[in-house]
């Protein structure tokens, strides 16, 4: 058997906290959060002063959200508060990859 002895309140306590970290971090995925999203550390710079702060990584958790659109070989992330949904900015960028067959 995998665990000794009795289910501890200590135990208990442990199982509850992952379970509600496990939880929110399906929640975060499923609203589309910044931090779910693969956006890297760098362009969390919400209020566009040059620096990324704790807070503003912070934010990328329960305050922003990520959403991906491609049109071609340009990709563009916009980036929403959460929840009224005010757009902070829109990055855009060339993707080259393998060249598309052509028909």
């Amino acid at each position: 058997m995998l665990l000794r002895g009795k289910l501890t309140p200590r135990r208990k306590l442990l199982l509850a906290i992952l379970a509600v970290a496990l939880l929110a971090i399906g929640w975060a995925g499923w609203v589309g959060m910044a931090a779910t999203r693969g956006i890297e550390v760098r362009d969390m710079d919400w209020n566009e002063d040059g620096t990324v702060s704790g807070l503003e990584i912070a934010q990328s958790f329960f305050a922003v959200t990520a959403a991906r659109e491609h049109d071609g070989r340009r990709e563009c992330t916009t980036f929403r508060r959460f929840p009224g949904g005010e757009v902070i900015r829109v990055d855009c960028r060339t993707v080259f990859g393998p060249a598309e067959p052509s028909e």
